[in-house]
This record gives C-alpha cells, structure tokens and sequence, in this order.
C-alpha cells in the first residue's frame, strides 16, 4: 500500500488507478471493515488525525478530482464520509523521498512520463498535506537514502 504525499497529477494511469484502490483499502481499514493492513505503517498518519475517516474521505476526494480531471468514471459515491478541511502535516524530506521512489518506479514502468517528471524540481504535496520542514517520516520503511527538508 503507497498512499503518496505527492500530488496525484505525477502518477501515471496505472498508478492513478492503484492509488484509488489502495485509498479504499485504507477507508476500509479505518472503518474496521478488513482484516489486513490494519498495521499497515502508511495509515498512521491517518489515525493520528483527530477524525481518521474524514481524512481518508479528504485524501481520497483529491484523487477522485485528479481522476475527474483526467476524464476517468471513479465511484465518488465510495467514499464514506464527508472530507475534514483540517489537512495533516508532511515533512519535506517525505516528499522528497516519494518523489524519488515515483521517479525510480516510472523509469521502467512508464518511461515517457518518467522522462517529464525529470523537468520537475519541486513537487507539488497532495493537496490534503501541509509540508513542513523535516527528514522522512518516521513510520516510512526505507529502503535508500534519507532526504533532508
């Protein structure tokens, strides 16, 4: 489960459409509704917001627009409850270090796109993250270097 701090306009397709899933998924969890991923270190974010459901709801409406934009026909009515206007805190270097990781997972997958991502210098954070100064994240399981913010 990848639930990017980066803005879903930098995914492609495919990676628009796992986004969506996986956002479910997540809501789900949440809800309580699945057994699995409940541990899942990219929902902490989430459950540490003061309303996890509307945060979820708020994160995946920006995909939903994303998609809309897109003309894509994802299923607004899945999402289960109103979007809180109150968005979560995201370090720089978290940005940094899923930007890298997009980058690397779209150099074989998409090379096309991935060649548009190199004239991007300072990415955009999902719309529901506000970025603050910091190193990554410290639930994010690494698997390189480390990104200061």
């Amino acid at each position: 489960m990848r639930l990017w701090s980066l803005h879903p306009q930098y995914l492609d397709s495919r990676g628009l459409v796992a986004l969506w899933r996986e956002a479910l998924l997540a809501q789900k969890v949440l809800q309580g509704n699945t057994r699995g991923y409940r541990s899942h270190p990219q929902l902490t974010r989430f459950r540490r917001h003061p309303a996890p459901l509307a945060a979820i709801a708020a994160y995946l409406q920006a995909v939903l627009d994303e998609s809309l934009q897109r003309g894509y026909s994802f299923n607004g009515h899945k999402i289960a409850s109103e979007p809180t206007p109150f968005r979560i805190s995201c370090t720089r270097g978290q940005l940094l270090y899923e930007w890298e990781h997009l980058k690397n997972k779209l150099a074989d997958r998409c090379p096309g796109h991935y060649q548009r991502l190199l004239l991007i210098n300072d990415p955009e954070p999902h719309p529901f993250f506000e970025i603050i100064n910091g190193e990554r994240e410290l639930w994010e399981i690494s698997h390189g270097s480390v990104f200061q913010g």
